[in-house]
């Protein structure tokens, strides 16, 4: 990870010699190779990877010596040194290290990047190259030591053995520290009660109470606000075990999430949604226990094990949109650390009272593969309804374009809705109201001319006040004029 961060093209040899000692230097001890002081290790190597001190360069005799006989890809690392900095990390980060995407942001902000979701969508939008081997490499590095280690083996031990004595002198009533609790439903638990609480552990680690434990253990540990503490809470146990060869632990407490691999551990905020998959990574997803078998958007079987999908990834060139269907629901990837229920209506369509949910067909699936990669909501969302409410022909020269209100249903938080045109040049256009659309926004045409454009929903009439000599036909309002001013819009 070091190696591919580093800045610059240089000599393979020693940006890898410069990359050991990096990693060399943020070695604390025993105590830093927990998952929580892996992830804080990880933090300090790209911190020093990104902005690296030219002291690194001296003596570099030690790392040079240690080196591996093969190096890694040439035309990777001739790629990622033409990219921005934070570009660079998102890239390995995602593509190299396998992270989902809310890791990478969370992992962006502790490196001080303030608006890491455009840096996160252009990474996604390099091309890999054509590289004659995979980036990613395994070598049989060691630590290198530059000085004697018995200094430090004599402190340690000094240090254990003033500790013993303090702990013989001690009164012995102060209670040893509880080990973290986990908690598990039973297996039947959710044919009583579709809950997140109802949702049995599965795999087959789930019996390896030293895996486990050392999961819980992580997010015990886990500083600030990633923290699983609570007074008498326990983390609930949802799935342990080997997930593309890898063992992984899935631990949830109250509306948080957490993954542990001997990586690291990541939690994200994921609601208390009953139904909605979790995302594991590299496509693959944890299902409800009540959830029927999956179909892949062309309507065949996904196949599951343990509750665990086969991968499924979008179609999409972002990552991003429809993924399988489930059920009745239709499921779709936009960044979050749980899948996503998606939902379309046509231009065609009538608000009713109660609606249902219902699968993408081939033109909502279409239509999310575009739209899944021009709007990006701010947080995961559990609910994405687009409303194609104006489709047609922009006039004065312009070409098709779609008017969708689009209501986001942020995990925990309330609905909101906004309104984007969909064109030659996508646009954001405000907020909307997801039963009444209407919405409106200044379009420069290809003469260089100014028009106020707004379209409604169907059975609405779109209403603009500071235009002059509208024109209003088929639902689509355009007035000429001299420069962009604000307009009331209203729908009737």
């Amino acid at each position: 990870m070091a190696y591919f961060v580093l800045p610059g093209k240089g000599k393979r040899v020693y940006r890898l010699a410069i990359a050991c000692r990096i990693v060399d230097g943020t070695a604390r001890g025993a105590r830093d190779r927990s998952p929580a002081g892996l992830a804080r290790r990880r933090t300090r190597v790209l911190r020093r990877a990104l902005r690296p001190s030219r002291r690194l360069r001296i003596g570099l005799g030690p790392w040079l010596r240690a080196l591996p006989a093969q190096l890694p890809d040439p035309a990777l690392t001739a790629m990622l040194a033409r990219l921005d900095p934070h570009v660079r990390v998102a890239y390995v980060l995602r593509h190299m290290e396998g992270l989902p995407r809310y890791a990478v942001r969370d992992q962006l902000i502790e490196l001080r990047v303030r608006d890491p979701w455009p840096v996160i969508r252009a990474a996604d939008a390099v091309p890999p190259p054509s590289a004659r081997r995979s980036g990613r490499f395994e070598s049989a590095l060691r630590p290198v030591r530059t000085r004697s280690a018995a200094p430090l083996v004599t402190a340690a031990l000094l240090t254990a053995a003033l500790v013993a004595a303090l702990v013989m002198t001690d009164d012995g009533d102060a209670p040893a520290p509880r080990a973290p609790r986990l908690i598990s439903a039973a297996p039947d638990a959710w044919t009583r009660g579709r809950t997140l609480d109802a949702w049995p552990p599965r795999g087959d680690l789930v019996r390896d109470r030293a895996f486990t434990g050392r999961a819980a253990a992580a997010w015990e540990a886990a500083p600030g606000e990633r923290a699983a503490r609570r007074p008498g809470g326990a983390a609930q146990l949802l799935y342990a075990g080997r997930v593309d060869g890898a063992p992984l632990a899935v631990l949830r407490l109250g509306g948080q999430i957490a993954r542990y691999t001997h990586g690291g551990l990541d939690v994200a905020t994921a609601g208390a949604d009953p139904s909605a998959p979790i995302a594991l990574g590299g496509g693959r997803y944890l299902l409800a226990p009540w959830d029927p078998g999956p179909e892949t958007l062309a309507g065949e079987r996904l196949a599951t094990f343990s509750g665990v999908t086969a991968p499924a990834r979008a179609s999409t060139g972002c990552g991003r949109g429809p993924l399988f269907h489930v059920g009745e629901r239709t499921v779709g990837d936009l960044g979050g650390p749980r899948a996503t229920v998606l939902g379309y209506h046509s231009p065609d369509y009538r608000p009713a009272r109660t609606e249902r949910p219902a699968r993408l067909g081939a033109e909502g699936q279409k239509f999310w593969n575009r739209l899944a990669c021009q709007t990006e909501p701010s947080q995961p969302v559990s609910e994405a309804m687009a409303w194609n409410f104006w489709s047609g022909t922009v006039p004065h020269g312009g070409k098709h374009a779609d008017w969708v209100c689009t209501r986001w249903t942020p995990i925990g938080g309330a609905a909101t809705a906004r309104a984007t045109l969909l064109g030659e040049k996508d646009k954001a256009t405000g907020s909307c109201d997801a039963r009444r659309p209407v919405s409106g926004t200044w379009w420069r045409s290809p003469s260089g001319r100014w028009y106020y454009l707004a379209a409604a929903g169907r059975g609405l009439v779109p209403h603009a006040e500071g235009v002059d000599r509208s024109t209003t036909k088929n639902r689509l309002l355009v007035a000429p004029g001299a420069r962009p001013a604000p307009v009331t819009l209203t729908a009737r």
